[in-house]
């Protein structure tokens, strides 16, 4: 049976979310479709090209469609689904971090974000920066959740700096819907 460069994506995707990206391999994928490695190769030039076709395949799992008619409003619910359309797959924010994906979901994302952006009297140059920090902080953020869940307990010692030990119980807290929403609040300019 002939296999697509779908097929290779959709298996390395299904590898990833059952074991993580370290098992993301050409091996692992070419026996999980039963082939020989030169036909992942052939879909798939590199680890580093493979690595941008899941990007973009997990990107494109997010709807852009049915977003509300406010500018504000539609920049915040894009950013939303970003962030659950990175946590639908096992270390989807690693994955999407680690490439710089010039594809078609990727660029549909980025225009969605953009036009929404530019839509609220943003300048071409305030749209593009938005985009990167609300991009950047939701991988940064998603990558952390993803990576250490639990990571911080109540007997954190900080030592003696008295700012960390004032902000600790804030710090330690696992609220990353909190942690996500403050951060786009304040990253989205006020109407």
């Amino acid at each position: 049976m002939t296999k697509s460069q779908a097929d290779v994506v959709r298996a390395a995707l299904a590898i990833l979310d059952e074991h993580g990206a370290d098992h993301v391999t050409m091996r692992a994928i070419a026996q999980r479709l039963g082939v020989r490695m030169n036909t992942v190769l052939w879909h798939a030039k590199s680890k580093a090209r493979l690595l941008e076709l899941m990007a973009d395949a997990i990107v494109g799992g997010i709807a852009l469609d049915d977003l509300p008619e406010h500018w504000r409003d539609r920049a915040a619910e894009i950013a939303r689904r970003y962030r659950r359309g990175l946590l639908a797959h096992r270390d989807g924010a690693a994955v999407v971090a680690g490439t710089y994906a010039a594809e078609p979901a990727t660029l549909d994302f980025a225009e969605t974000l953009v036009a929404a952006l530019l839509a609220g009297g943003l300048s071409a140059g305030e749209a593009a920066w938005t985009c990167w920090s609300l991009v950047y902080f939701i991988l940064g953020l998603t990558q952390e959740e993803q990576a250490l869940p639990g990571r911080f307990s109540d007997d954190l010692s900080v030592g003696d700096r008295p700012a960390l030990r004032r902000v600790l119980p804030m710090l330690t807290e696992a609220s990353f819907d909190g942690r996500f929403e403050f951060g786009i609040d304040r990253l989205l300019p006020q109407p």
